[in-house]
């Protein structure tokens, strides 16, 4: 039990912290803050984080209700959010950016936390979709447990990456950070790759 418990989390951590394309956000987070004392921006990044946690906690556990409410199997879900997360990925490794996230004008940035730092810079579309595949996927107590912990250890990890989001702009520059993004983008491509042919394979069992 401990050994799955261990396992699962080590891969969820990993799985959710690409998900969340960490370099990307650093540098979404640069770009939205420049200008702000260091007591805002830590406020920002606690709540910001706060929030894409809770989200993320919801869409974790909400994926086998929506199935069943809307009448899909998880195999097609996964070829959809998988298809969606690959755009993201491409979209990384082009042009270093998420292509759903943006920034907002000056004026709209009254409180940038939730919008658009946590969503959608941090949970996106397609990262709403990989979520709850995931959450779908993992069955027994300890994998649930292993995937929870995991995801809340992803956010954690990036809260740290943005609370070092300066140290990391002069030691990295612009151009490191979007290299960093783009390597992240071809990762990214992979998992999704993966949950595709998981989905086209289980579609494939089922009507065979």
């Amino acid at each position: 039990m401990l050994e799955t418990f261990f396992s699962t989390y080590i891969s969820s951590t990993i799985r959710f912290l690409f998900l969340l394309a960490p370099f990307f956000v650093v540098t979404m987070f640069l770009a939205l803050t420049r200008g702000l004392p260091m007591a805002e921006k830590s406020s920002i990044i606690r709540r910001s984080t706060m929030s894409a946690l809770i989200l993320g906690l919801i869409l974790f556990f909400a994926g086998p209700l929506l199935f069943n409410a809307i009448g899909i199997t998880l195999n097609s879900f996964r070829i959809g959010a998988g298809s969606l997360l690959f755009l993201t990925a491409i979209s990384l490794v082009t042009s270093g950016t998420r292509n759903h996230a943006t920034g907002l004008p000056e004026e709209d940035r009254d409180d940038i936390a939730v919008v658009p730092l946590a969503i959608p810079v941090m949970i996106g579309p397609a990262t709403i979709g990989a979520i709850m595949v995931y959450g779908a996927e993992l069955k027994a107590v300890p994998e649930v447990a292993g995937g929870l912990l995991g995801l809340v250890s992803g956010l954690l990890i990036l809260a740290v990456l943005l609370r070092l989001s300066g140290y990391l702009e002069k030691a990295l520059g612009k151009t490191g950070l979007n290299i960093l993004s783009k390597i992240s983008g071809l990762i990214l491509s992979a998992m999704a790759a993966e949950i595709v042919l998981t989905g086209i394979a289980g579609f494939m069992v089922s009507i065979g």
